[in-house]
């Protein structure tokens, strides 16, 4: 049988690098070469300071990196000198969850490896499944043709993120009728034939592959005059929507009905803990709703660069065509005492364990009363009783927390978005 003595991988992002590391690392004989056109993303991956956060992977790199591991922008001598270039040759789709990916490659559920019906096609997968079985079970490597890979990377994304708009559909129900999304989805968890993975309500799923795969699906569906079955996984990223542009009602409306000038400090800006990644984050359409009415933003992230939260909400998409609003409206800040320092309210938009131990009680003291807390990713159910007991109101995603809100006049004017409207443009691929 072909052996692999030397693989290229084009790209070298979230996907790429992690990937090929762990690669050179189980394969010690293999020779791995990550190339990719940007420089500077090179020059970082061969630096101590890697272009991605990911827990275990800068051990992983430095462990091999120089030896059998390299990262270079000379892609045509990268791919002349290859045994198997990666995007190129099979369908070798990746089921990595940023923040565990590195976990996801040594000890993977699944490799699922396609490729066409034909003798070439076939070599080509034997010898792919020999590298993965350095380390993965023969028993965990499936085969298939390529259009069953393809669709099964699309389906697996699509299911996944089904689950979060499902169990978000319930929070909307929960926090109307007075019973706890957490509550609901551990007991509907608990029938085997569901299962408790995906179930946890929040402001809504962000990243690079969930939109993407499930709109890619109805984009298939659609050119291949399936309208039904494309409506009902566009209804997966509409309710995904409708969740974050709730959120952003219920800070306004809690918030007497305007947050016009009040300064409101966003804490956690990546889609999901344990990373850098802002792709697609729930955090820049709740600070787009926030800033359409006029709110001072100030946002920390322990992960996430200042260049990164400016150049995410900068896009005219979020900024209306007037990227200059976010240079007037957002202050990026490296510390979340600093960000709450006499905020009008405390918004939690990503689950990192840290918010879990801020000191609460100094926070409420430098922040504006009435303060509120917005717990978007439901990380301080645990606190509820002793932030009540300092003096903060307490909202969080399907529950009610405060049995009474101070009441208010509302003003006349009515905020600009509604939770209720439908997205002003359909999500496209």
């Amino acid at each position: 049988m072909f052996q692999i003595k030397r693989i290229c991988c084009i790209g070298a992002g979230y996907v790429g690098g992690p990937t090929c590391s762990v690669i050179a690392q189980m394969c010690p004989e293999i020779t791995v070469t990550v190339v990719d056109v940007n420089e500077s993303r090179i020059k970082a991956w061969n630096s101590d300071t890697l272009p991605i956060y990911e827990p275990g992977l800068k051990e992983v790199v430095e462990s091999c990196r120089g030896r059998n591991l390299f990262f270079s922008t000379d892609i045509d001598s990268a791919i002349r000198e290859a045994d198997l270039v990666f995007i190129s040759v099979l369908s070798n789709p990746e089921f990595l969850a940023e923040g565990t990916a590195v976990r996801d490659l040594k000890e993977p559920d699944r490799v699922l490896i396609g490729g066409d019906e034909t003798a070439e096609g076939q070599r080509a997968i034997r010898a792919l499944c020999a590298v993965y079985e350095h380390w993965v079970p023969k028993a965990r490597i499936i085969t298939t043709n390529t259009w069953s890979s393809e669709l099964s990377k699309l389906a697996a994304n699509a299911f996944l993120a089904q689950r979060i708009s499902s169990i978000n559909s319930i929070s909307a129900l929960c926090e109307a009728t007075g019973a706890d999304v957490e509550e609901v989805a551990k007991a509907i968890g608990m029938d085997q034939r569901i299962g408790s993975k995906f179930l946890k309500a929040s402001v809504g799923f962000g990243g690079s592959c969930f939109q993407k795969d499930v709109l890619n699906l109805v984009y298939l569906c659609e050119a291949l005059n399936l309208p039904e079955v494309a409506s009902y996984w566009q209804q997966v990223i509409d309710m995904n929507e409708y969740q974050r542009r709730r959120f952003a009602c219920r800070i306004i409306d809690c918030l007497f009905n305007t947050v016009t000038g009040k300064k409101i400090a966003l804490l956690g800006f990546s889609f999901k803990k344990d990373t850098g990644d802002t792709r697609e984050s729930s955090s820049i359409y709740i600070s787009k709703y926030l800033m359409d009415e006029g709110a001072k933003l100030f946002i920390y992230d322990p992960k996430v660069l200042k260049e990164q939260i400016i150049h995410d909400l900068s896009q005219p998409s979020i900024s209306e065509d007037n990227p200059e609003r976010v240079s007037e409206l957002v202050t990026v800040t490296s510390d979340p005492y600093e960000a709450c320092q006499s905020a009008h309210a405390l918004v939690i938009c990503t689950e990192w364990d840290m918010f879990k131990e801020l000191d609460y009680e100094k926070i409420y003291k430098k922040m504006l009363k009435p303060a509120f807390i917005f717990d978007g990713r439901r990380v301080l159910d645990h606190l509820h009783a002793h932030l009540q007991n300092i003096g903060f109101q307490i909202e969080t995603i399907g529950k009610k927390v405060t049995a009474t809100r101070i009441p208010y006049t509302p003003a006349a004017v009515c905020p600009r978005i509604s939770a209720t409207e439908p997205p002003t443009k359909k999500a496209k691929v």
